[in-house]
């Protein structure tokens, strides 16, 4: 199945997504390169089918939201865009948590303003990475205002513990769950599972995120196997992992863009399946911010 629908809403996507945050300058801070491309690649991405896109108003900051905006609005009417609020870029690019309520309201704003949006089809509110034991109730709580006076149709949670998740839903329905997770760094796959169950959808970042040289190099042997890049293997073991699983690899470039669309029809052989399965993280990595 390539179609997920998110909990309680009508809200349908095709699995296969596209997240912007490469749209943006180095460091997802400042312009990009070539926004000419950066606006061909989203419109390449919908023709496509991609229906589902991943952005945040951090990104830039405003500059990814204002590139879709210019690309595609007025939107396609099947098109989901979810955004994500918890942080505040700094002017030397640094990335600060935002979670008080005026942070969060603040932030719903900047997105709706520079999508040229009426409604915030998703909003994820973004943890920081370094706050476990961090209780969402106050950001969390702010979201669920915004959405009950109609400025967001559906919530969700990025970089969250099993327990923040649970946290969220005693506030809110969850209808997506946004964290780290590839073949390598598995250590939410009890938490997908469970969200499988639920019906929440959960969208992993990173797909090549934290691979030391070894598996790196697994992984090339099983690429060339079957005839497709690291990346598309590692999309394809992803998109195979469990029904609720969404993708949304990024890239500023259009010749990227096809590579990873081609991810979504690469069978695995069973060989293949089992190869990747084995791989886990030996050595401890921390991401980049999302």
């Amino acid at each position: 199945m390539r179609a997920f629908t998110f909990p309680g809403t009508s809200l349908t996507v095709d699995r296969m997504g596209y997240g912007a945050m490469q749209l943006a300058g180095r460091g997802v801070f400042g312009p990009p390169r070539d926004r000419g491309e950066c606006i061909a690649v989203l419109r390449e991405a919908v023709a496509a089918g991609v229906n589902h896109i991943d952005t945040s108003d951090i990104y830039g900051p405003h500059l990814t939201n204002q590139i879709i905006r210019e690309a595609l609005h007025p939107y396609p009417d099947d098109l989901v865009i979810a955004t994500k609020v918890g942080v505040r870029r700094g002017s030397d690019g640094s990335w600060n948590p935002a979670c008080s309520r005026q942070d969060i309201e603040g932030a719903v704003q900047d997105n709706l303003r520079n999508l040229g949006l009426d409604r915030l089809h998703v909003v994820n509110l973004r943890i920081r990475s370094d706050s476990e034991n961090y209780s969402i109730e106050e950001p969390f709580t702010a979201l669920a205002e915004l959405q009950q006076q109609g400025l967001i149709q559906s919530l969700g949670i990025s970089s969250a513990t099993p327990a923040q998740v649970s946290e969220a839903q005693q506030i809110a329905s969850v209808v997506c769950v946004q964290n780290l997770y590839n073949v390598a760094h598995r250590e939410d796959d009890a938490l997908i599972d469970e969200l499988a169950h639920q019906g929440i959808a959960y969208v992993p970042f990173f797909p090549l995120g934290g691979f030391n040289p070894l598996q790196f190099s697994a992984l090339d042997e099983i690429a060339a196997s079957v005839h497709a890049t690291p990346m598309q293997t590692a999309l394809a073991w992803l998109l195979h992992r469990a029904p609720n699983v969404l993708l949304i690899p990024g890239t500023s470039t259009r010749e990227h863009l096809r590579e990873n669309l081609q991810a979504a029809v690469l069978q695995l052989p069973p060989d293949a399946h089992a190869k990747l399965d084995v791989l886990s993280a030996a050595e401890a990595w921390s991401p980049p911010h999302r």
